[in-house]
């Protein structure tokens, strides 16, 4: 792949449309995606920021495309954008380094393809599936958190470059590569690490780096063998998850879920308060969570292979093993596998591998709808004022209504394919193809 680096010099905006135009919509700055599930964390984008956002593009005329950048090496975390910069991380395709990338969100000039970091012998992959890039960053005014799981993580100044802080020294083995991205809580970095060795999760002082807390996960995997040695080498303990906040009572829970159980923590302390005990392995999505008049829920996907969704009474006063006391509902079939479900009006909305789109109502756990989209979906698809955007492996991106109709609107197609999820701001989408970064917004000569 050093064939790219040429590109570093090369990296400019190529503007599809014809014609002169302008942007409709919002300033970059004024709706922001910090991180790898949108400013709230549920990758719904609410009407008063979908202006600007098109439903219908094409890349060989440009209709709506404002610019197509080459992206080097590979990756498959989601764009991140704050104040008009969009950050992403790469890795070359043996994982031998590992970079930041910071792209004008407007222009779409490549500012830096920084080498972060360098790996003598990185544990390989395993598959076709992931890279030694998708951790999704975390951005803030002051600071951008870049995190490629055990390989490292760093603290970027996002105006000078410069690095403030890193780590190299928190290991697990991922034994598939990492997946699992960073989430803030205040001044705390918090990690998750479920490799096939050992399973935790972590905080960081987000001024420091230093270790704040770290709890290592409790859970009975049930997976020894007769010599007493965890079968598959451990397989069946990974995760790849992202966990999500919620408040609950006095304090922040942090929800994240991990192979054969989920937990929920203290932010502040790392305490374990409650478990739910599973049957699935390499969970992928984050939590949901729906706030409903009888009782708060948290939706849990728990897992890629023989993953359920299940539903989890929020109780403030819930402690220790709730999994006979607490699951309200649980579907044991259907589910998405890679692509995180979404919630939005009170429903579940998710996307098969295998192409087929479902609805179930969040309180009851109740299919509504389902529909065939074709294709196959790794990437999360997200809401867009009242319609779902999703896109799939071989470039298309299905639109359809955020509602029990599921009504397809339209089929948009670029020409590469997606695993990276989009990401929303400014009045603009942004889409990352498996080696190019598109802007999309509607257009409109003057």
């Amino acid at each position: 792949m050093n064939g790219l680096r040429f590109l570093l010099t090369l990296l400019t905006a190529l503007t599809l449309a014809a014609g002169p135009a302008r942007l409709s919509g919002k300033a970059p700055d004024e709706f922001g995606w910090p991180g790898r599930f949108g400013p709230t964390g549920n990758s719904v984008v609410p009407e008063s920021a979908a202006s600007g956002i098109p439903q219908h593009w094409d890349e060989q005329s440009g209709k709506n495309v404002l610019w197509k950048i080459p992206l080097p090496e590979h990756g498959l975390s989601t764009p991140v954008i704050l104040n008009g910069r969009i950050w992403l991380t790469s890795a070359t395709a043996d994982g031998h380094r590992q970079y930041i990338d910071c792209i004008d969100a407007v222009t779409g000039k490549h500012l830096a393809h920084q080498l972060l970091f360098e790996n003598e012998d990185p544990e390989p992959l395993g598959n076709t599936m992931n890279t030694y890039a998708s951790p999704s960053c975390t951005v803030t005014d002051a600071a951008v958190y870049a995190h490629f799981g055990s390989y490292g993580t760093a603290r970027i100044d996002p105006n000078t470059r410069k690095v403030v802080w890193q780590r190299r020294d928190i290991h697990c083995r991922h034994y598939r590569g990492p997946g699992s991205s960073p989430v803030l809580h205040d001044n705390l970095l918090i990690l998750t690490f479920d490799g096939i060795d050992v399973q935790f999760l972590m905080a960081l002082d987000t001024d420091t780096g230093r270790t704040v807390w770290r709890t290592d996960r409790s859970t009975d995997y049930g997976d020894l063998d007769e010599n007493g040695r965890p079968i598959r080498d451990g397989d069946l303990r990974k995760a790849f998850s992202t966990p999500g906040l919620i408040r609950s009572g006095n304090r922040t829970l942090v929800v994240s879920v991990g192979a054969r159980a989920a937990f929920a923590y203290d932010a502040e302390t790392g305490e374990e308060v409650w478990t739910v005990r599973h049957d699935a392995y390499n969970a992928v999505a984050p939590p949901i969570f729906c706030h409903h008049p009888e009782r708060d829920l948290a939706i849990l996907h728990t897992g890629a292979t023989r993953g359920s969704l299940l539903a989890v009474s929020l109780d403030t006063q819930a402690r220790g093993n709730i999994t006979d006391s607490h699951i309200v509902w649980t579907r044991q079939r259907g589910n998405a596998r890679l692509a995180a479900p979404v919630l939005y009006d009170g429903r579940v909305f998710m996307v098969t591998g295998q192409g087929v789109a479902v609805c179930v109502d969040a309180v009851t756990g109740k299919e509504l709808n389902k529909i065939r989209l074709g294709g196959s979906f790794v990437a999360s698809p997200v809401v867009i004022g009242r319609v779902i955007y999703a896109a799939d492996e071989d470039g298309t991106v299905v639109l359809f209504r955020a509602d029990p109709s599921m009504e397809i609107i339209r089929r948009n197609r670029l020409s590469e394919g997606m695993r990276a999820s989009p990401a929303v701001a400014g009045g603009r989408l942004y889409l990352r193809t498996l080696r190019h970064l598109y802007c999309l917004s509607e257009q409109r000569t003057p």
